[in-house]
Parts: C-alpha cells; structure tokens; sequence
C-alpha cells in the first residue's frame, strides 16, 4: 500500500510540474529544446521507483518551473528572453516613421504603454497576448516594435527584447541628445545634414508643417530658434527636469527635433507642441484659426517665464527682458467759460516716473497719406526705423485717452537685453475689420545703434550695437487666413540668409530683407569693444542705410 501511494503522488507531481512547464514554454519559446531535455529526464526518473520525485509548491507551481539548472540564472525567466540577432530588422521601413505626433493608441486613443510599429509606423497599446500590438502583429505579420517611453524593442509575437546597434539611429530621431559639440554646431556648424530621401538641410533651420492654419506658430517657432542662449537652454534635457508641464516639455521636445542633426526627414511637424498650446491658452490659439505670431510669442514667452521662473528670474528674463522708463503726466479737461480755474500744481497733474521691465519694444508705423499725390497715385511711403525710435528718446510725447481722462507719456530706455524683440504695429483692429499698415519700415541690417535711446552716463564708452538675426513679414490682406506669415532667419554658420514659410526653406538676398513689410524684429547685441562714444559716427550710419530725401514724419501719432 505504501509503495503504490508512493507511486500515485509521484504521478500527480510530475503532471503537475509537466503542465507547469507547458505553461513556461508557451510564454517562453526559445526554451523549448530545453525543456524537451529536462521532460526526458524526468519520465526516466518515473521508471525508477527508488528515486522521489522534486515536491511541489503549495501555491500552485509558480516555483516548480525552476529545476536545478535554471536556479543557476532565475533573471532570465524574470526579465524575458533577449535576442542580439533578430531575423525580422529587415521589415523596418524607416522612410515612414513619423514620431512628431501625439503618442496614442490608433484604437483606443490610450497614451500608456503605447508601442510604435516599425513597419508600417501606426501606434499600438500594450505587447501581451490580447492587446492590440500582439494582435497587429499576428493580423499584419508585423513583428519588429518600439516602446515610445522606455526606447526598448521588442518582436511580437514572439515576445522577446530586441538588442541590436542598427536601431540606435531610430532611437537618436524619437529622441535626440545634445553634447556640448553637437550644441555648437548647431550655431557654428557649416555642414548640412542629409535626410533618409537624401534632402540638405541645416539643422535648426528645417520645415514646419502647417497642419491646418498655424503659419503664425511655425514663424514663431523659426524666429526663436535663432536666439542661441533661449535655444541652448530647452537643447540641454536636464535643464527641464522635474518639470512635467505639458507646454513646457513639447517646446523643449520640439527645438531638439528642429535642430537634430540627424533627423529621417527636412522638416518636423509641431502637433504635439500645438496641442499643448491650445490647452494651456484655453483655446486662445487653435490649430484651424490662424492667430496673430505677436499675440502668440507675448503669450508663449509669459506663460514659459511663469513655468520656468525661480526667484523671479527664467531663461526668457535672462535673454529678452529690459526696462523702460515711463514719464505720465495727467491733462486739465477742457474749460469752458465761468467755470472755476483748475489748480495745476496739484500732484495727479504733475509728472510721474516708474520703471517697467518689457519683453518686446513696441514701435508706432506712422500711418500712410489719406489723400493722393499730384499723380493721382497712393505711393506707399517710407519711414526709416531711427525715425520711429525717437519715441523712446525721453523727450517726444504721446497722448493715451482714457475712458475719463487724456494722459501724455514719454519714454526712455534705462537697460537693454542681449535680444531685443521690435514689434512694428502695422495692424489696427476695431469691432468690424483689421487694418493693415503699408508703409515700408527701413532699417539696417546691422550695427543699428541705440546708445542715444538709453539713459546712460555720458562717459559710457559703450554704443550698444544690434545685429539683425531673424525677421517676421506679413503678406496679404489682414485678418484671420486672408494672408501669410513667413520668417527671415540669419544662419552664422554659412554667413546667409534663409526665408522660411511652412515646409519651405530658401536661401535669400540680405537686401531683399528690407524691402518686405517687417512686422516683428529679433536683434543681438554686439560684443562691446572698448572705444569712446562719436555721436557724429552713431548718426552717420543710419543716413546710409536710411538714404537722402526720406520724408520727416512724427512717430508720436
């Protein structure tokens, strides 16, 4: 009796541990020759009745899978097989892989556990047995897959990790690092990079595509992306850590794709970036609604400042922000006779002062003539940017009506930026229609000099010279998707010019800069060299590049 007990425990043990073991081959094939050896192994030991069988766990066999040669390496088992020569890296189509866009489920729109097929580059949730990766896989005999998170890949249906040195370059396009070499070169660098279609591109100057009517975001985008020390700072992937805002990420994930030097394509589109702006802004700026770029760069410069700042100080304060002194002085109301005479030395008709920090430099187009000249024709007059500057002289004044009273101010610069941001108001808005100011605004390309707009000493020897480095025009009609923005950036590295609308990228004339309807200006700083201020020589240059005969108009109006 005892000995046939003996021999029905062993029986059901070894079904036991045989359906145990059915269990592990099936998650894990490429046991399979194993496991063969070790079920020949124990149906020998059946055949001895004096040899006792390996006991089974009482939690139901999660640890009857290990005999005594797969204790020797339990991580295997734990962490899942790993394969350094994959049969299918053949089947990658890296032509079609696009990882601009927001990273959800084709199917059920989940964006956890989300995996990339490198076939046909669609987006799937999840690799196990029943998930919509391992069924695409099965359905299309696609099998080679990349976890969008971790960066690991994976063949389905197979389940096993993919480890291979070809794939570093997918890794590098959904990712992209920056060294401090590969950050110099980015501003330095003069050789072109060369997309999988074999296309040239200089990176950091690369097409954006305008998904439905975002032409005023991509110009933008363009435009900031040629001020280095901004850029640099959202290139470093550690200056964002612990920084989870969505708004700030995308930006940062979409300056690293634009300036990648090793891109699968010439142009990058800004999906993911747009989505996040239409969220933090409310809606205010929507991908179908084309919104005016100083609006939008106001608004995207105050919300990173908000997120970034710490002590009252961000990247965009550090790089973009002066101070203006502001000089108001409160008008009498008209009086009309009889009435009492208004005391004018009380203090609300008395000049104040206070300082304003300012990201951008507002300046006032002048308006174009109402009438026709002695030809019957409306020529579009000129106006030279030194002329409109005057505004900030501390001298010439402006009135700003209230809803109850009539205010004159007067402005002068106390600090000036290494960028300065020039907005040209050329559009004016009422409750029906917008308006769009023709007069050609001329300006130098370089050495603009604007020591006499700051209140400095007078033995500073410094005349603070700016360089023109990007340049925002608008063409067209005004309002919402009647006309076009483009940009007009300054590449150092090659020493030219390029204009960007959208996906195009084209490589222009310096003089044909001047000659479009500039609406919005960044400028860099000039490095000081030590010399003595010549007023002569700072207003010698302006009447080269302005030309003789330019008409005198007031910049106050």
């Amino acid at each position: 009796m005892a000995k046939a007990d003996k021999r029905k425990r062993s029986r059901r043990s070894s079904s036991e541990e045989e359906k145990v073991k059915k269990e592990a081959i099936e998650e894990n094939p490429t046991k399979k020759g194993r496991a063969k050896k070790d079920e020949e192994g124990e149906n020998k030991a059946d055949v001895k009745e004096d040899v006792k069988p390996a006991p089974v766990a009482e939690s139901g066999g999660a640890e009857a899978d290990f005999d005594s040669e797969e204790e020797l390496e339990p991580e295997v088992i734990d962490r899942g097989d790993i394969s350094y020569h994959c049969p299918y890296l053949d089947t990658i189509n890296r032509m079609i892989l696009d990882f601009d866009f927001e990273k959800l489920c084709s199917v059920t729109m989940s964006n956890l556990n989300v995996y990339s097929c490198l076939v046909c580059g669609k987006y799937f949730q999840g690799r196990g047995k029943g998930t919509h990766a391992y069924t695409h896989s099965l359905m299309c005999d696609h099998r080679v897959f990349l976890n969008l998170e971790t960066l690991k890949f994976y063949c389905l249906p197979d389940n096993y990790e993919i480890i291979d040195s070809s794939l570093e370059d997918i890794k590098y396009y959904l990712k992209p690092t920056f060294s401090a070499e590969t950050i110099k070169s980015v501003e330095d660098g003069s050789t072109r990079s060369r997309a999988l279609d074999g296309t040239a591109y200089l990176p950091g100057i690369v097409g954006l595509n305008n998904v439905k009517a975002n032409d005023y975001v991509n110009v933008t985008l363009q435009i900031l992306c040629r001020v280095p020390t901004f850029r640099n700072y959202f290139l470093k992937e550690e200056n964002l850590k612990g920084i989870k805002d969505p708004l700030v990420q995308t930006f940062g994930e979409l300056l690293r794709k634009m300036c990648n030097p090793r891109n699968f394509k010439s142009h990058v589109s800004p999906h993911e970036f747009l989505q996040a702006v239409t969220n933090a802004s409310k809606r205010r700026f929507k991908i179908v609604e084309q919104s005016d770029p100083f609006d939008f760069l106001s608004w995207l410069l105050n919300a990173l400042h908000d997120k970034l700042k710490k002590k009252k100080r961000s990247i965009v304060s550090d790089t973009f922000r002066g101070k203006v002194r502001i000089t108001r002085r409160k008008l009498p109301p008209t009086q009309n006779e009889g009435e009492e005479m208004i005391d004018l030395d009380k203090p609300e008709y008395q000049e104040q002062s206070s300082d304003s920090p300012m990201f951008v430099l507002p300046l006032d187009v002048p308006p174009p003539p109402l009438f026709a000249d002695s030809l019957e024709q409306n020529i579009i007059p000129q106006v030279p940017l030194f002329e409109m500057l005057n505004k900030f002289d501390g001298v010439t004044e402006k009135e700003y009506k209230t809803h109850k009273d009539l205010i004159v101010k007067k402005f002068r610069l106390t600090q000036l930026p290494k960028y300065l941001i020039v907005h040209l108001g050329r559009f004016t808005k009422n409750t029906f229609f917008t308006e769009k100011n023709p007069t050609v605004v001329t300006f130098p390309i370089s050495n603009l000099i604007l020591r006499d707009y700051l209140d400095i000493d007078e033995n500073d020897p410094r005349l603070f010279k700016y360089d023109l480095v990007a340049n925002i025009v608008h063409e067209g009609l005004p309002g919402a998707g009647k006309g076009t923005y483009h940009g007009q950036v300054f590449h150092k590295g090659i020493n030219k010019w390029f204009e960007t609308q959208d996906l195009h990228v084209d490589e222009i004339l310096p003089q044909m800069i001047t000659l479009s309807a500039s609406y919005i200006q960044i400028w860099e700083l000039q490095p000081e060299t030590p010399q003595p201020a010549q007023p002569e020589a700072a207003t010698s240059v302006p009447a080269k590049t302005e030309g003789d005969g330019a008409t005198p108009m007031d910049s106050t109006s």
